[in-house]
């Protein structure tokens, strides 16, 4: 089965999706999970999801216009993850953990469906920030980090801001948390630098399969390889980065992104290799560096190789 996800965004994309299609691809996500090795409860997780929905009278659709992501995760089988998941459908047309699976992410169209926010600065933002969706351009703007990036004026932030508030059916203007603490829900970064071992070792003997990445890719070879692995109730999906900026600095096989799906919520984490400063040569979290520090000082651990 091929699910194709609309990626133009139309306005009226709340109208248009129906419980039907959010059900097809969560059975999809379940189709490649499955044939990844994935968790059998991970698996499972998505299927349940997509029935539930199926049997349904009212729209899931209707319910998050009317009731937001609490209405969404009130409902029978769907988790935190797979309600901020149907949202993220019903407002862009996208979902993200497909195609991560599929190897298909491509951030820029996804950045550039938020007012403000043309195609010339979308790449802009992903770059720098490494910004791969919405949730993460929320991130970066709850770390102070979009006014720091050219073109972004009082007015465009507020305008974001505002349209960010919208999409997610939160408050706009939350107060930011102190730079450099840990947001809430998020693993450690002992467990992140965990899984990232984790998926270093086993490319290395040869244990992963690979997906076919659609970006950066003109042979179509299946190159991408690509982890389920779970810490206790969390899972993550795990893939080397396949971004423009990993290309642009040959750190397609350093840098390595970690995308948590779970029945309490997700996330995404980069790990690399940190290039200077008193970590250099050790594997880090981007944008947690001094736990990072304080990780290694308390653990004595030696560098990455």
């Amino acid at each position: 089965m091929n699910i194709i996800i609309n990626k133009s965004v139309p306005s009226t994309t709340q109208q248009l999706i129906t419980n039907d299609d959010i059900a097809a691809v969560l059975e999809r996500v379940a189709e490649l999970l499955d044939a990844q090795e994935a968790s059998p409860l991970r698996v499972r997780m998505y299927c349940v999801a997509a029935a539930n929905l199926r049997s349904m009278q009212r729209s899931a659709a209707t319910i998050y216009a009317q009731e937001g992501l609490a209405g969404l995760q009130a409902l029978p089988g769907i988790s935190v993850s797979i309600a901020q998941s149907i949202a993220q459908m019903i407002n862009t047309g996208r979902f993200d953990l497909l195609e991560q699976l599929q190897g298909e992410t491509a951030p820029e169209p996804v950045l550039a469906t938020i007012p403000g926010i043309g195609s010339a600065l979308a790449e802009c933002i992903h770059t720098p920030l490494d910004t791969e969706s919405l949730y993460d351009l929320e991130n970066a703007d709850d770390g102070d980090r979009l006014d720091a990036l050219q073109g972004f004026g009082p007015r465009r932030l507020r305008s974001v801001r505002e349209s960010l508030a919208g999409r997610f059916n939160r408050r706009p203007f939350a107060a930011p948390q102190h730079r450099g603490s840990a947001p809430e829900n998020q693993p450690t970064v002992d467990e992140l630098l965990d899984v990232d071992a984790e998926y270093c070792h086993k490319v290395r003997v040869g244990q992963l399969p690979c997906v076919t990445p659609q970006r950066f890719n003109p042979t179509g070879a299946a190159w991408l390889p690509i982890l389920h692995t779970e810490r206790g109730a969390t899972h993550y999906t795990v893939l080397y980065s396949n971004t423009a900026r990993a290309h642009e600095f040959g750190m397609t096989q350093d840098w390595v992104v970690i995308y948590r799906d779970d029945q309490n919520g997700h996330g995404q984490w980069t790990v690399v290799t940190a290039r200077h400063g008193p970590l250099q040569g050790r594997r880090i979290v981007s944008g947690r560096e001094a736990e990072c520090q304080a990780y290694y000082t308390n653990c004595g651990c030696k560098s990455y190789e």
